[in-house]
């Protein structure tokens, strides 16, 4: 998971543990054997292919709720049809959750998580807004890899939470002390039957700035979201 970090995937290739480098330099300057490097997402490079052997059609012919293109959404969670989807770029959780058939047989809608781990967890009252760049950033939140996660009235947010924040646990690289030793820290702290709220918010601000990539920078987006979206939970 860490070499999904641009720098950690170039120490990777060159052979060493993949651990994130300190910047600057950046990788545009100094990247694979420390000539400069430009890193794309596979997905972007396909879309790259498409519009070269169909023309640019094939993405700005789509638009809906004011977005242009189409995204990959994977999704996955309380749908009849889990899987990767490929909607238009404007797409709500609700559109998403019509195209993958609906919520499975006794669920009711709940809360989604929007991007990935890193994008924390969203209620279900937030459902008209296009999940796409730049448009889930007042929620505090973000759209990331697309990887939608969505959750019924059987689940618990704050259990959701605690599960992400133990994933980030198990996949930091351990270099740099705000990450290595605050995801343990915010494990155990969620783990207690009342959060610790000013303790944690002070955790998660430490976190943030004081992490050398955006695995410990996003790992806090989990509690932040509970903090904010979920209060009764804890």
């Amino acid at each position: 998971y860490i070499c999904g970090e641009e720098s950690a995937m170039i120490e990777s290739i060159e052979g060493k543990r993949g651990l994130p480098r300190h910047r600057p330099p950046f990788v545009a300057a100094v990247g694979i054997h420390n000539r400069p490097t430009l890193v794309h997402n596979v997905e972007t490079l396909l879309w790259v292919a498409r519009v070269v052997r169909e023309g640019p059609e094939c993405l700005n012919a789509v638009e809906h709720n004011g977005r242009t293109g189409l995204r990959s959404y994977s999704v996955s969670g309380r749908v009849k049809n889990p899987g990767v989807h490929l909607l238009p770029a404007g797409s709500t959780i609700t559109d998403i959750i019509a195209a993958c058939g609906g919520m499975l047989e006794g669920h009711v809608f709940s809360a989604y998580q929007p991007g990935g781990p890193s994008s924390g967890l969203l209620p279900a009252s937030i459902n008209d807004v296009p999940l796409d760049f730049d448009t889930l950033q007042p929620l505090g939140t973000f759209i990331g890899s697309a990887a939608v996660v969505v959750l019924s009235d059987q689940d618990s947010p704050r259990a959701a939470a605690l599960n992400m924040l133990r994933f980030f646990e198990d996949e930091s690289c351990g270099q740099c002390t705000p990450c290595r030793v605050g995801c343990e820290k915010a494990v155990k702290l969620m783990q207690a039957e009342t959060w610790d709220q000013p303790l944690l918010e002070d955790l998660t601000t430490a976190m943030v700035e004081a992490s050398i990539c955006g695995l410990g920078q996003a790992a806090p987006n989990p509690i932040k979201s509970i903090l904010k979206y979920f209060p009764k939970e804890i």
